[in-house]
């Protein structure tokens, strides 16, 4: 005879059951450092060489997000932020040399509460084992294109093959063999590229051969406008892209590495462990291009046009092996029946900088750093080729997911539930202003530490370590912010900026920027101080 008690819960338990029937499976595919100018549903320059069909696709089915951006343009620190929905100086990943505290609360762990199965494959980049999935399998660090080792419950894995498509299949093998049937899921795929140092998969490795692609309009920035901090930077294509460790120039297992030299190097590690037949495959694509570079004795413009080539392609090419993926996912989801009530998300961590101010890399608050690429397609919710413009950031995941699935949003969750966006019943405006705040330096590129805010047309950025270091730029007018009005604008729209910063920093209780730098420290980073 069954008790009361036994009764309420067969009853509750229905309930459950037939609230997870209704609920949305949420499959979230996010790269590593791709920029939208690099999507073609994004309209960039890069649009004409048709870099990603499969995601521009998504975004023709789904809900197209123009103004979405990051709150600290740096690997780790993002995936911290999307983890649970809180800035850098709140989850306390604020650098990646940092370690994720997995004890705190995230989404993942409140999904599971409601009722969901979890996974997560890929790139991870918070150090530590993953809480809140019920499978998952990581990179190391930044992991490798080639072969990648991969961090499991039971120790660490090699697998075989391009890590683009390894993930790919990890996930697919989930979807297919490990998920629970009539259990909703959230599943997250992370992929390597197109990271630094842009290795492509075999079949990539010719792509792009035959056409010039284009320059982006400030390729020969000279950062006149700017304050000092573009100018001390380390991330030119000119002046700090490796011709060898970046670009594989001459780049071979056995390459005479300078042990000395401070540069990224995965890309020869990386080839080092290399099968044979992987090794030949790069050689025949790389060799004769390298030995028609040789053959051409170029320099100034020329050599820096050369190096963009170079790199925009392998970039590019790493971005299709992304791009396939997506497509793949989808047309398993269609073959499993699932793509009815599946939400399919396309993000990456931040933008990045393809030659635009002559720069690669990220890290600033501006645009091409700043803006992340955000596309959600929902089916029987999003208008198939919609854009919203409202400003949204990636401390606003969190609170969209779990309002997918119908979860309570803790009240210390920063961001802000996208489902009114996304269901057109957002009323008023969804957002005034974002905020920003950058914390690596002094470290790899030597970008300074600055906060900021960005409105529909203004941006206001401090670098703070060094004094009164601001810039301000209307970006209805200046697009590529090569114009710095800060000194010139109207004092009471600069007041109101300012007002409106610190209004922010209030918001999100951030009192994390440090003081400013003595003389002495100034002089050793930026040489004009010891003038």
């Amino acid at each position: 005879m069954r008790t009361l008690p036994t009764i309420l819960a067969l009853i509750l338990g229905l309930s459950i059951t037939s609230k997870a029937d209704d609920r949305p499976n949420i499959v979230f595919v996010f790269s590593d450092d791709h920029a939208p100018h690099a999507i073609g549903a994004y309209n960039g320059w890069l649009k004409s060489v048709n870099p990603t069909p499969e995601i521009d696709e998504l975004a023709a089915e789904g809900m197209l997000f123009q103004n979405s951006f990051c709150t600290n343009s740096i690997c780790g620190p993002s995936r911290a932020v999307i983890q649970t929905g809180k800035h850098s100086h709140k989850n306390g990943f604020m650098n990646n040399g940092n370690s994720f505290d997995w004890n705190q609360q995230t989404f993942p762990k409140l999904l599971k509460k409601v009722g969901y199965q979890t996974a997560l494959y890929g790139k991870s980049h918070l150090k530590g084992h993953p809480q809140g999935y019920d499978d998952w399998m990581v990179l190391p660090g930044q992991g490798l294109y080639y072969n990648p080792d991969f961090i499991t419950p039971e120790g660490k894995k090699r697998i075989d093959g391009h890590c683009t498509d390894v993930v790919t299949d990890l996930a697919v093998q989930w979807l297919k063999e490990k998920r629970e049937d009539g259990k909703p899921f959230m599943l997250m795929v992370q992929h390597k590229a197109p990271h630094r140092n842009w290795m492509p998969a075999e079949r990539h490795l010719h792509l792009y051969d035959d056409i010039e692609m284009p320059e982006p309009t400030t390729l020969f920035d000279k950062w006149e406008d700017n304050t000092l901090a573009a100018k001390y930077q380390e991330l030119e294509v000119d002046g700090h892209m490796h011709i060898n460790h970046d670009l594989f120039l001459d780049l071979t297992p056995d390459f005479d590495d300078d042990k000395e030299l401070k540069t990224d190097k995965s890309a020869f590690r990386n080839l080092q462990r290399m099968s044979p037949t992987q090794v030949k495959a790069w050689r025949d694509a790389y060799g004769p291009k390298d030995e028609a570079f040789h053959k051409a004795n170029l320099s100034g413009d020329d050599l820096v046009r050369w190096k963009y080539q170079r790199y925009a392609k392998n970039y590019l090419r790493c971005v299709k092996g992304v791009d396939e993926s997506v497509g793949r996912l989808r047309d398993v989801l269609a073959e499993l029946e699932l793509d009815d009530n599946t939400v399919v998300i396309y993000s990456s961590d931040q933008g990045f900088y393809i030659g635009d101010h002559g720069w690669y890399d990220k890290r600033w608050m501006y645009e091409e750093s700043f803006k992340m690429p955000l596309i959600v397609n929902w089916p029987g919710v999003t208008d198939g080729g919609s854009v919203n413009m409202e400003l949204v950031q990636n401390i606003d995941y969190a609170p969209t997911f779990l309002a997918m699935a119908g979860a309570d949003i803790p009240d210390d969750i920063q961001g802000k539930s996208l489902v009114p966006l996304l269901k057109k019943e957002q009323e008023g405006k969804f957002r005034d202003a974002v905020y920003y705040h950058y914390y690596e330096y002094p470290s790899v590129h030597m970008v300074p530490r600055h906060y900021g805010i960005r409105t529909d047309r203004y941006k206001l950025m401090k670098f703070y370590q060094f004094g009164e270091q601001w810039e301000m730029y209307d970006l209805e007018k200046d697009p590529d912010e090569l114009t710095n009005i800060y000194e010139i604008a109207d004092k009471e729209l600069v007041d109101g900026m300012k007002k409106k910063l610190e209004d922010l920093r209030v918001h999100y209780d951030d009192n994390s920027h440090q003081p400013e730098y003595t003389l002495e420290k100034k002089k050793e980073f930026w040489p004009t101080f010891a003038k």
